[in-house]
């Protein structure tokens, strides 16, 4: 069995989010998806809507995901791939490139899915929060 790995906020669940989701787990078997922790979103600076166990919920219910495991630190990743015999690491394109995932390469295989850019959390956000602070 191919275990795939990947990880992610996932706050605010959008196309966009479905497809890396469909896609990486079409490069295994079993797909586990990391969540950022509430406190591992603050030290990043980030504030979700949803809390961890509220958006581990809803990726619970998503059929292409078999396993959540809360993400609590950048450098728990090489544990992650350890503990849970991983395959591959997945991440979408706009990580490509970055140290952070590329120096796992010598763990397991390291892929990225094609970044849907007609759906970006990120321009969601921003679209809720303009929407909310004119009422």
């Amino acid at each position: 069995m191919k275990k795939v790995l990947t990880y992610g906020t996932y706050d605010l669940i959008t196309p966009g989010h479905i497809e890396h989701l469909r896609d990486a787990k079409a490069m295994g078997d079993y797909l586990i998806v990391g969540v950022s922790t509430d406190e591992f979103n603050a030290i990043k600076h980030k504030k979700a809507y949803l809390t961890y166990e509220e958006r581990k919920f809803v990726l619970e219910a998503i059929k292409y995901v078999d396993e959540v495991i809360p993400e609590k630190e950048w450098d728990q990743k090489p544990d992650d791939i350890k503990k849970y015999g991983v395959d591959l690491l997945v991440m979408g394109s706009d990580w490509e490139g970055d140290e952070r995932f590329e120096s796992l390469r010598k763990y397991c295989e390291v892929a990225y899915t094609k970044r849907p850019y007609t759906w970006s959390s990120t321009e969601f956000r921003k679209h809720i929060d303009e929407y909310t602070s004119d009422k």
